[in-house]
């Protein structure tokens, strides 16, 4: 018997945050990265993102800048830090509480996110969710860099990568759920079945009152 598919935007859906955000300001803060201008010009490409204007490959050219020379081994135990201590206290009780519901009914469940795939699938993790995609990144001499491989899951590439990823597990799904606050995943969400939206920002509230969308108002 089929079952459906539960699909999790992360930032600002299952978190009270951005984990890239985050994730650049523990850099910040680990003295890692030292550049007095890192965190507004982050903030300067994340507002571009909410606006649904972000050039992806310019996001990843300017965020793994300060990483492109470090270990992928070391940057993997900061992240562990950094999720540990700065991003699992950030997720939303709502829905904490529906991952464990939906875990306990043996559903199955997936993250895609357009943050990166080694900050995601630790997150994920954490969170209990199994399956997550993120933005898969080129390594070289067993470094991250910021050239993606592959197709990013962003925008019309979350369904792709969705898609794959269907085809890979060989599992049929009576229907998909998905749940998101952003209007770059307006793709995925006219793909799945049932689209909730958390928080959803102005763009995508109003497309969704349209479509009859549910809205999920989450709080820390």
């Amino acid at each position: 018997m089929s079952k459906p598919l539960y699909v999790f935007d992360l930032d600002e859906t299952l978190i009270n945050a951005d984990c890239s955000m985050v994730w650049n300001e523990f850099l910040v803060e680990k003295g890692i990265v030292t550049d007095h201008n890192f965190i507004d010009e982050d903030k300067r490409l994340m507002n571009l993102y909410a606006k649904g204007e972000l050039d992806m490959q310019c996001y990843l050219d300017f965020s793994l800048a300060p990483l492109t020379a470090i270990p992928k081994s070391q940057i993997i135990d900061w992240v562990e830090e950094c999720v540990r201590r700065d991003i699992l206290p950030k997720q939303f009780t709502q829905s904490k509480v529906l991952i464990e519901k939906l875990v306990r009914e043996r559903a199955e469940l997936i993250i895609v996110s357009a943050s990166v795939t080694f900050l995601v699938e630790v997150i994920a993790r954490h969170l209990g969710i199994k399956t997550a995609l993120g933005i898969d990144l080129v390594e070289k001499n067993a470094c991250y860099s910021s050239e993606i491989k592959g197709i990013a899951t962003y925008r019309e590439g979350k369904v792709t990568r969705l898609e794959q990823w269907l085809k890979e597990t060989k599992q049929s799904f009576s229907e998909i759920h998905f749940f998101t606050d952003s209007i770059n995943d307006l793709p995925l969400c006219e793909y799945a079945n049932s689209t909730y939206l958390v928080n959803p920002c102005p763009r995508l509230r109003t497309v969704g009152v349209e479509r009859n969308w549910p809205v999920l108002r989450w709080g820390a």
